[in-house]
C-alpha cells in the first residue's frame, strides 16, 4: 500500500485588520489617541477594574458599547489574549520617513530612528513600538513587505505606543538608509559578529538603529549600507537575545549616553 507522506499544516498567519484594538491599555490609549473610535465590544460579565474606566471613558465621548461572548471577539479579534474588549477604530495612519525627521526637528533634536528589516514577529515589532516610545524615538521604519501591519497583536504588544509612535512604511529598506545618511544620520546595524560593542561606541549623536530578524539578522545589502556594525557583549552560553530585548538594551544604552552628555 502507498502512502503521501504527510505534509506539515502551514502556519496561520493572522489577517491585518487595522480597523481593530483589543486589550483594555489598548484600547484606553485609542480612546484618548486622536484615532476615531467608532463602537466598542465587551465581552458579557466584564464589569470590573480598568473596563470600568474604558466605559466612563466612552460615554464621555459617546461611543456606543455593545456586549458580545468572549468567543465572538475572539473570532474578530484573532487572538485569545483580548482581554474582553474589543474597539472598532479608523485604520492606522502610517507616517511618512519626512514625518520622523519633522518631528525631531520640532523637538530640537537629533534623529532617533529604529529600522527593522525582516522582523515580522507582530509581538516582536509591537514591543519595539514599545521601547522606542518610551525611550523618546523619533519613529520605527518597517519594510512593505517581508514584515507585518498593524494587526490586533501587534497593537496589543505595543500595549498603546503606536497611539503615539510614528511609523513609516517603505518599499525598500536600502534606500531609505540612504537617505537618511543625507540628512546626516549615522546608520547603525546590528551584528552579532561585529568588532565593536554597544558600550564602546558613541551613539549620542543623529542615529538609525538596523534590527534584523532573529534567525537571518539584518540582509546583506542592508548590512553593506550601514556606518558601523555594532554587537551587544554576550557573557552566557547562548549567543543572541530576542530582537525586542536586543533593541531594547540598544535604545537604552543610547538613551544613556545622550543622559551623560546632557
Amino acid at each position: 500500500m502507498n502512502y503521501q507522506k504527510r505534509r506539515r499544516p502551514e502556519p496561520r498567519t493572522e489577517e491585518v485588520n487595522e480597523n481593530i484594538v483589543t486589550g483594555r491599555n489598548p484600547v484606553m490609549e485609542a480612546l484618548r489617541g486622536e484615532r476615531t473610535v467608532d463602537k466598542i465590544l465587551i465581552a458579557k460579565g466584564e464589569r470590573e477594574g480598568s473596563i470600568l474606566k474604558i466605559l466612563a471613558m466612552a460615554k464621555e465621548k459617546g461611543i456606543p458599547v455593545l456586549e458580545a461572548e468572549r468567543t465572538r471577539i475572539e473570532t474578530l479579534s484573532g487572538t485569545a489574549g483580548h482581554q474582553g474588549v474589543l474597539a472598532y477604530v479608523t485604520p492606522f495612519e502610517y507616517s511618512t520617513v519626512e514625518d520622523i525627521l519633522a518631528l525631531a526637528a520640532e523637538r530640537n533634536e537629533p534623529p532617533c530612528i529604529v529600522i527593522l528589516d525582516g522582523v515580522t514577529d507582530p509581538h516582536n515589532v509591537g514591543a519595539i513600538l514599545r521601547t522606542a516610545c518610551c525611550c523618546g524615538a523619533h519613529g520605527v521604519i518597517l519594510p512593505k513587505h517581508n514584515s507585518c501591519g498593524m494587526t490586533p497583536t501587534l497593537i496589543k504588544s505595543s500595549a498603546g505606543a503606536c497611539e503615539y509612535m510614528k511609523v513609516a512604511r517603505v518599499t525598500n529598506i536600502t534606500d531609505t538608509v540612504e537617505e537618511l545618511k543625507k540628512h546626516n544620520i549615522w546608520i547603525y546595524g546590528t551584528d552579532g559578529s561585529a568588532p565593536a560593542d554597544i558600550y564602546h561606541t558613541d551613539l549620542t549623536g543623529a542615529c538609525a538603529f538596523v534590527l534584523g530578524d532573529e534567525g537571518r539578522g539584518i540582509s546583506r545589502l542592508v548590512r553593506e549600507h550601514c556606518d558601523f556594525l555594532v554587537k551587544i557583549p554576550m557573557n552566557g552560553p547562548l549567543d543572541s537575545l530576542n530582537v525586542s530585548v536586543a533593541g531594547a538594551v540598544i535604545l537604552y544604552e543610547s538613551l544613556r549616553q545622550k543622559g551623560a552628555r546632557g
